[in-house]
């Protein structure tokens, strides 16, 4: 007589099928190629640590190999022996090869934004080093709908509000992989719990001096508490919505660019009539794309409206001059060279 086999836990089997999903799409893009080494940023935390455990499941049965990379922000007192921890955790997972790397943060950004400046800048090294064309990182539903939330109050535009992105490649480093977005932060302590995993609580998850934290544990139980459960899937729905018809609009602004757009010495120029004639969204990523991809540089949400100023509104005013970039209006020609 055959012995049934145990059942999955509901929350290891979601965590896995996550990792496998993003993982056959990286393969499928050309991401990764079989054999390459995939890596776990793992603070410790019940995110990254079931996230590590499903990768060390999924990534050998696709023919991926999976290590890990631990980051030392040296921030909090026992700092060093957090990290050490969370190794021993991959290493035990079967995870390898297990990096560990103590950062400096500095003070540019704000405290989140010197941490993850340095935690990135050190991933990005290591990937390096050993050759890694993927990071996954355990961002959870929870973390997406935080950052819209974060988003809205600050009054930031549609690429923000899209939130983070399953898989992204990115112009320079590793790709970046977020296999959870899909999965609620209490899965996650679920998946852990299930196989034995004891996860670190970081104390700054709590201390509500830091912005993410009120939103965590004031707003968003506040939100769900007067317009009913589900809010946290509403918000990351949104921004997949809002995600797509970036993507698709960034796709038209490009393929117009080729027709509109022409270079000389000085920098680069558009068709004032062209401009005109689309919508103010479609007008307005034209001019970020001209300038970003002649010079580097991005402009603000405000800084490109009075830029388009010079094609909605012109009556012969003069130039622009912005970070880097001179604007100006030339006849039918909007032109940009170096400020």
């Amino acid at each position: 007589m055959n012995t049934p086999r145990p059942r999955l836990d509901p929350a290891v089997a979601d965590a896995r099928r996550a990792v496998r999903t993003l993982l056959a799409q990286a393969l499928d893009e050309s991401v990764v190629r079989p054999g390459d080494l995939v890596l776990v940023a793992l603070s410790g935390g019940p995110d990254s640590l079931a996230l590590a455990a499903a990768t060390a499941f999924e990534a050998p049965k696709q023919g991926l190999r999976a290590g890990a990379v631990v980051v030392d922000h040296a921030l909090q007192a026992g700092s060093e022996a957090v990290a050490s921890r969370a190794s021993r955790q991959a290493s035990e997972l079967g995870l390898g090869p297990v990096t560990v790397r103590r950062v400096a943060v500095g003070s540019a950004g704000g405290p989140e934004g010197a941490a993850r400046e340095a935690r990135h800048a050190s991933i990005a090294e290591v990937a390096a080093e050993t050759g890694s064309p993927l990071v996954l990182f355990g961002h959870t539903l929870d973390d997406q709908a935080e950052s819209v939330l974060l988003g809205l109050a600050r009054g930031s535009g549609p690429d923000s509000l899209s939130g983070m992105t399953p898989l992204a490649r990115r112009d320079a480093g590793p790709a970046y992989g977020r296999p959870l977005l899909g999965l609620r932060r209490h899965t996650t302590r679920q998946a852990c719990a299930v196989a034995g995993l004891v996860p670190w609580d970081d104390p700054q998850n709590d201390d509500p001096a830091f912005a993410r934290v009120r939103v965590r544990n004031t707003l968003m139980p506040t939100l769900e508490r007067e317009l009913g459960a589900g809010v946290p899937e509403a918000l990351a729905r949104t921004a997949d919505q809002l995600r797509e018809d970036s993507a698709a609009l960034d796709h038209f602004a490009e393929e117009m660019a080729e027709d509109i757009a022409e270079h000389s010495e000085a920098g680069i120029s558009l068709s004032a009539r062209a401009l005109h004639a689309n919508p103010p969204a479609l007008r307005q990523r034209l001019v970020r794309l001209a300038v970003e991809s002649e010079f580097g540089v991005t402009l603000s949400r405000v800084q490109t409206l009075e830029v388009c100023r010079l094609v909605t509104d012109w009556t012969g005013q003069g130039p622009i001059d912005l970070p880097g970039v001179r604007a100006s209006r030339t006849g039918d020609r909007l032109q940009f060279s170096a400020g």
